[in-house]
C-alpha cells in the first residue's frame, strides 16, 4: 500500500545538524512533501539562518524549494546565539559559496497562517528546528490556525540530560522560552525529541566515514560538518562523538520505530533566574498534570544512522 507523502513545513535556525535535517527531509520525497522551509533567528542570526536554509537546499539540487525569513529576536528577550557551537556562519567546516536561489518575499510567519489555512486540516506537520518564535507568533496572530496542525514533531528540550546551553536548559527553548510556553499549552498533539535522545544518536569515526564514503558532494559536507561540531561536543561532554539533534524530527516522521519515549504532562520555566527555559518533563507521573507531549527518551542510534546513509546517498 502506497501512502502519500506527509506534508511539512520545517521551521529552522541552520546549524550543521540543521542542515543534515533538512537534507534528510529533501532526499525522502516519498515520504515527506516540504510545503516551505521557514527561518528563524536561533543559532545564529536571522540573516545568516535564512542565507544557510538556501545554501543547504542548492547542495541537495532542490532549488525549487520555498525558503522564506521569519522573526528576528525571540518574543520578549534578547537573542541569544550558538556561534561557539556552529562558527561564526552557523556552518562552519567546508568553505560555502553564497546562495543564487531567491529568498522568498513573503514573511515565515504568514506563510505558516496562510498554508495552514489553505491546507486540509490536519495534514500539514510542524517540525520546529530551532527556537519556537515563528510558531509562537503564528499561534498568536491566527489562533485559527492551531487546531488545523496535524502535529508538531521539534527538537527540543531536555529532562534526563539537562541542559546544555545553561545548567537547566537545552538551548532551542532557552532562547525563546515564551514561544516554547505557547507552543506547549496550545493542545496541537507535540512529538518532542529532546537531548534525552539526540545525546544517544553519537557520530563517531565510523558513522562520519560512511558519510564520507557515499561519494557524492552531500556526503562529503556532511562528513565535514561532522568533523567541525564533534570537535567541540567531544570536548564538552567527554563523548565519543557528536549528537546529530534536528535530524532526528525529520528521521521520527520517516521511521517512528526508530524511538521510544512516554507520553506525558511537559512544562516550560519561564520565570526563573535560575532554570528559565528548563522543560519539566513529569517523566515518573508524579502530577495529576494531563499529558501533552510524546517526550522520547531512546532511539535506535544504529538504525537512525543507517536511514541516513542510505537517504543521503540519492542527493
Amino acid at each position: 500500500m502506497t501512502h502519500s507523502p506527509r506534508k511539512i513545513i520545517i521551521d529552522t535556525d541552520p546549524g550543521q545538524d540543521d542542515a543534515v535535517a533538512i537534507l534528510l527531509a529533501l532526499a525522502s520525497p516519498e515520504d515527506l512533501e516540504i510545503l516551505g522551509i521557514t527561518t528563524v533567528a536561533g543559532n545564529v542570526p536571522l540573516s545568516l539562518t535564512q542565507k544557510n536554509a538556501r545554501i543547504i537546499c542548492e547542495l541537495a539540487g532542490k532549488t525549487a524549494t520555498k525558503v522564506f525569513a521569519g522573526c528576528d529576536v525571540p518574543l520578549k528577550r534578547k537573542l541569544v546565539t550558538a556561534e561557539h557551537v556552529h562558527g561564526k556562519t552557523g556552518l562552519d567546516g567546508p568553505k560555502m559559496a553564497d546562495p543564487i536561489m531567491p529568498l522568498q518575499e513573503q514573511h515565515a510567519v504568514d506563510f505558516i497562517i496562510e498554508t495552514l489555512r489553505a491546507e486540509e486540516p490536519h495534514t500539514v506537520t510542524l517540525c520546529p528546528l530551532g527556537p519556537l518564535t515563528n510558531i509562537a507568533t503564528a499561534f498568536n496572530r491566527a489562533p485559527d490556525i492551531i487546531n488545523r496542525v496535524q502535529q508538531i514533531v521539534l527538537m527540543g528540550g531536555a529532562y534526563f540530560e539537562v541542559g546544555n546551553i545553561t545548567p537547566a536548559a537545552e538551548f532551542n527553548i532557552y532562547v525563546d522560552p515564551e514561544a516554547a510556553e505557547i507552543v506547549f499549552k496550545s493542545g496541537v498533539s507535540l512529538v518532542v525529541m529532546p537531548l534525552d535522545v539526540t545525546h544517544k544518536a553519537l557520530t563517531n569515526r565510523a558513522r562520519i566515514e560512511a558519510f564520507r564514503s557515499i561519494g557524492n558532494e552531500v556526503g562529503r559536507m556532511v562528513a565535514e560538518w561532522a568533523d567541525f561540531f564533534e570537535r567541540f561536543d567531544m570536548q564538552k561532554y567527554g563523548s565519543e562523538g557528536a549528537p546529530l539533534h534536528d535530524p532526528c524530527v525529520i528521521a521520527y516522521l520517516i521511521q517512528p520505530d526508530l524511538f521510544t519515549g512516554r507520553h506525558i504532562s511537559v512544562k516550560i520555566e519561564t520565570q526563573s533566574e535560575l532554570t528559565l527555559g528548563m522543560t519539566v518533563a513529569d517523566w515518573w507521573g508524579v502530577t495529576k498534570d494531563p499529558a501533552n507531549a510524546l517526550f522520547m527518551g531512546g532511539v535506535d542510534a544504529t538504525g537512525f544512522y543507517a536511514l541516513l546513509t542510505k537517504r543521503l546517498a540519492r542527493l
